[in-house]
């Protein structure tokens, strides 16, 4: 029998599976398919609630099942980020699926179970439990791609998404067998004490599981050359699908990735230090190019997504807990930046069609001059413009990087922030400054009250209470993930 101290350690993922199950039933049981749909949706933002409340509920530090999972300050932290944007993102969904007649209650169910395949990501400290948190989160992730089957960009969004995501996680799992049958275990902890072995630093064994390992979870954060589905999917599947794509699940692959080379990989630092600063550079140059020529905005915001990953993987490369402090901090503060610039684009609709062009902007401030300014905050906070959040992102990350001595990948971070401003500022230009277009129809309250808090968020990060508690929070749960052999 379970101990009642283990299930209090995995109470928000108990919260979240059975909550699951529930919804499902009811779901199945209520007889009209658009009711059942938005009820389960609130049930399902109640639920993501009830588990955040758990995740803040806990303290301390828990090793459960023989090693494979961990609760501490590191986990508590991305999970409550996890868990708050995949309820804001239900809660955006139900207009617009409302609209598009697309709200059906196996939606809301399928969102939480990926949830739950997030929290796991977070939590595992086992290679077997990594790899279980990673499909329970993609077998959903696949399904919702495709959610509007009778779209064929939907579809396609979905099929790729499908055939890149098997080929990714079958290479992560070829790495994890490597991993394996160098060290005898699957338990980080055991890796741990083997990597730090002298004579692991030249096993070619390890080092080829480290980069196929790397390779699975760089695809799973849409970094550089593994990035090729983003921009496809994103324009692809429906906005309120993009919008949890490009927030939650990215924050899980990133946890992922702190605690694979920290927590088990401190031994041989140096080898994945060498791929995440090529993964970093990479990224950062494309987001900052690809980004130019678009004139859709949700490809526009896939490239930018791109380029952040490179930007947070500069903490990353840094190997301190500055840099890790620096890398909660930035994903915490792009996952409230992409909501509300998301929000905005299911606000761009005219009459029953929905627009995704940017030329559609034009001239916006002119008819609705709360929506540019709320934009064009955001459009600024991208492209790391001071006092707003955006800024403090990129400068809690350069600055472990420079401390570092990695001189060479902050200059390249500077001048690819300083490239990527022009197509945050050209949106600007084109909702202020150009002759209008057709004017929207009414903003949506559901939608717009996400565009305000996010909006909200980033302006008021310079405060105490805000930027000052997220970044002890982010410190603290950094402090857990100490690299025993910095650069």
């Amino acid at each position: 029998m379970i101990d009642s101290a283990v299930l209090l350690v995995v109470l928000p993922e108990l919260i979240l599976a059975l909550g699951a199950i529930a919804l499902l039933m009811i779901g199945v049981f209520m007889p009209n398919g658009e009711a059942a749909g938005r009820t389960v949706s609130w049930l399902a933002i109640g639920v993501l609630l009830a588990a955040g409340i758990a995740a803040i509920d806990q303290s301390g530090s828990s090793i459960v099942f023989g090693g494979a999972f961990v609760s501490d300050s590191f986990t508590r932290f991305l999970k409550i980020v996890i868990l708050v944007g995949a309820a804001l993102t239900l809660l955006m969904t139900l207009d617009n699926f409302g609209r598009a007649k697309l709200l059906l209650f196996e939606y809301p169910v399928l969102v939480l179970l990926a949830t739950l395949g997030m929290l796991m990501m977070v939590s595992a400290n086992d290679l077997i439990a990594l790899y279980l948190g990673l499909e329970l989160q993609s077998l959903a992730l696949y399904v919702i791609a495709a959610f509007k089957r009778d779209d064929v960009r939907s579809s396609e969004a979905g099929l790729k998404y499908f055939v890149l995501g098997a080929l990714s996680s079958g290479m992560l799992l070829y790495g994890a067998s490597m991993v394996y049958g160098v060290t005898g275990s699957t338990s980080y902890a055991t890796i741990a004490d083997v990597a730090k072995m002298p004579e692991m630093a030249s096993n070619i064994g390890l080092t080829f599981g480290l980069v196929f390992v790397l390779v699975g979870l760089a695809f799973k954060i849409a970094a550089v050359p593994f990035h090729m589905w983003t921009p496809d999917v994103y324009q692809g599947a429906p906005t309120p699908v993009t919008a949890f794509f490009a927030g939650a699940p990215k924050i899980a692959a990133m946890a992922l990735l702190l605690r694979f080379t920290q927590a088990a990989l401190p031994g041989i630092a140096p080898q994945w230090q060498q791929i995440v600063i090529f993964l970093s550079i990479a990224s950062m140059a494309l987001g900052a190019f690809a980004a130019i020529g678009q004139t859709n905005i949700k490809r526009l915001l896939a490239y930018s997504s791109i380029g952040h990953v490179g930007f947070a993987l500069l903490g990353l490369a840094a190997n301190s807990p500055e840099g890790t402090s620096g890398v909660l901090i930035y994903l915490a503060i792009y996952v409230a930046m992409t909501l509300g610039a998301f929000a905005c684009v299911l606000s761009m609709r005219r009459g029953d069609l929905y627009v995704e062009n940017i030329s559609d902007l034009a001239g916006l401030a002119r008819s609705d001059l709360t929506f540019a300014t709320i934009l064009g905050l955001l459009m600024f906070s991208f492209a790391g413009v001071p006092p707003l959040a955006g800024f403090w992102a990129k400068w809690y990350v350069f600055l472990p990087a420079i401390k570092a001595g990695l001189y060479p990948l902050a200059v390249i971070g500077m001048i690819s922030s300083v490239i990527g401003a022009y197509y945050y500022l050209r949106v600007v230009k084109i909702m202020f400054f150009d002759e209008p277009a057709e004017a929207f129809a009414p903003r949506e309250s559901r939608t717009f009250a996400v565009m305000a808090l996010s909006a909200a968020f980033t302006v008021a990060f310079v405060l105490p209470f805000v930027g000052g508690a997220l970044v002890d929070a982010a410190t603290a749960a950094a402090s857990v993930l100490v690299s025993a052999h910095p650069l």
